[in-house]
């Protein structure tokens, strides 16, 4: 059984396709700053967009950049162990293949399965930012979207007086309108029912998909251009607006860390703690260079550059664009689904509103992009390994796509976008994530138990400690975040396992090769 169960893909004849001249038609195009643009291009998204107001918001107020850097460490544990398997298995694959060929089929499956939670959930949490800064921007133009149609089911709203704006209701945004003395029961309300924006916003990317759009390295650079522009535009406009607004910023800013109520991850540093799980999801990206091994001109030195170089520059952004943004706007009024938006209209430059939400749409439409790319081809690999049935693996006869799987991920992907919060989204995705890395750090130290003297031309330094740090940050950050994510995260895992013993493990194509 256990042989079955922990059949492994051979690490030799991995590496031997992947150098292979016709391997899978794939150049060896992409250097040190290409794959650094892309890892960068993937990270920044709905993580800085939207994420980190509502982090701050809901539980560590100014102290968010803490959770930033908290994140940030256990990315950079798991972006060291990544990089050692990226350079000694430099195939298409990322955490899929790594598990496959160190772990075995049964738990390459559980990195599959999570995987895709990580890129059909993301995506759809993506389209929600996506949906909060459309709306935004649409507003700016005179065209008013009902609140009740681009908010989430069940959603509480409450429009902030003396702006059009609709903000969730909270304890904290009460308490921060009565010391201005307001009472938030005599403002309008609302009731969020479904996000249509966010939906058709999948859809519309999804005809795109399957009619074979992609998207090049030079696009890609394009884009990362694009994000990283609007990010220094609002630092360099808030850091001039705090300028001549210190005694405003102080007092945004005091408590730093706001006392906690009483319960974990209200405020204080438990609130820290879950901050980091939910913002958790900025990071997310950089497992995405990975999957380009196979592209790189020397994966062996270039993959650790990429993997690494991507994770300072975004950590140092985040961390000044959290502490800039919470100085500038009481951190209770940021839990909406544009807090940067919110934060360049503080400043008064109007001129650069429209450019900061338009650069944040095309920012996020690229992440959109390549997350509901990414996602029916992690279910053709699968697929192709027995793991699936044919269906998705199968090819759209014209367009070289696989239509069924992307038709199939666009559909659940613009339900699930319409119908929850990018709080709840975000958890999900989170947590999914984390599970990944806490198997990718355990697989670096397996196999340097199980095979020390195979060549690895990037070495984790440290080992086991590296690896057990990685495990255990991310398992404290799993711990932080609230008990009804993790029960969906059981909840997934059962329904992978059940559909792994009912199907993929009957059809599994190296147990028919290896008789097993």
């Amino acid at each position: 059984m256990a042989n079955q169960l922990f059949a492994r893909k051979s690490i030799d004849k991995l590496s031997a396709d992947a150098f292979s001249e016709g391997a899978h038609n794939l150049k060896r195009t992409l250097g040190p700053v290409n794959l650094v643009a892309l890892g960068v291009g993937a990270i920044i998204g709905t993580g800085i967009f939207v994420l980190t107001g509502s982090a701050a918001a809901q539980y560590t107020g100014p102290a968010i950049v803490l959770a930033f850097i908290l994140a940030g460490l256990g990315c950079a544990f798991a972006g060291l162990c990544y990089a050692e398997f990226a350079s000694m298995i430099p195939i298409a694959g990322s955490a899929y293949t790594y598990g496959y060929a160190t772990l075995g089929e049964f738990v390459a499956w559980i990195i599959g399965w999570d995987l895709i939670l990580e890129y059909l959930f993301g995506a759809a949490t993506v389209a929600v930012g996506w949906s909060g800064y459309v709306v935004s921007f649409l507003r700016d133009l005179g065209v008013n979207v009902p609140p009740e149609w681009s908010n989430a089911s069940g959603v509480e709203l409450v429009q902030l007086p003396g702006t059009s704006s609709w903000v969730r209701v909270t304890e904290q945004l009460g308490a921060s309108l009565a010391t201005d003395g307001i009472d938030i029961t005599t403002l309008p309300h609302a009731t969020g029912v479904f996000n249509l924006v966010a939906a058709i916003a999948i859809a519309l990317v999804t005809i795109l998909l399957v009619r074979g759009m992609s998207e090049s390295a030079k696009f890609n650079n394009i884009a990362v251009i694009i994000k990283v522009g609007v990010v220094i535009l609002f630092i360099l406009a808030g850091a001039n607006y705090l300028f001549g607004h210190q005694e405003e910023a102080a007092a945004n800013w005091t408590p730093f860390l706001p006392e906690n109520k009483g319960g974990f991850g209200e405020y204080g540093w438990s609130g820290v703690i879950r901050a980091a799980g939910v913002i958790f999801f900025a990071y997310i990206g950089f497992d995405a260079v990975s999957t380009t091994a196979q592209e790189a001109k020397n994966p062996q030195k270039d993959m650790p550059i990429g993997i690494l170089g991507s994770l300072v520059i975004c950590t140092i952004l985040y961390i000044l664009v959290s502490g800039i943004l919470t100085a500038m706007v009481h951190y209770s009024q940021l839990n909406v689904a544009e807090p940067i938006a919110v934060g360049i209209e503080k400043t008064g430059y109007t001129f650069l509103r429209d450019l900061i939400k338009i650069g944040a749409i095309a920012g996020l439409s690229s992440v959109m992009l390549v997350m509901l790319m990414s996602q029916p081809r992690i279910f053709y690999t699968m697929a192709n390994d027995g793991l699936l049935p044919p269906v998705f693996g199968r090819l759209h006869p014209k367009f070289r796509t696989p239509h069924v799987s992307t038709i199939l991920t666009g559909v659940i992907c613009a339900l699930v976008a319409g119908a929850f919060s990018v709080d709840e989204l975000g958890h999900l995705v989170s947590i999914g994530t984390l599970l990944a890395f806490v198997i990718v750090c355990a697989g670096v130290w397996y196999l340097r138990v199980k095979e020390p003297d195979r060549p690895r031309p990037f070495k984790t330094p440290l080992v086991p400690l590296v690896p057990i740090l990685g495990i255990l940050v991310c398992l404290g950050m799993m711990a932080g975040l609230p008990a009804e994510t993790w029960y969906r995260l059981l909840g997934w895992m059962a329904i992978g396992i059940v559909i792994y013993f009912a199907y993929g493990k009957k059809h599994s194509v190296i147990r028919k090769e290896n008789n097993l």
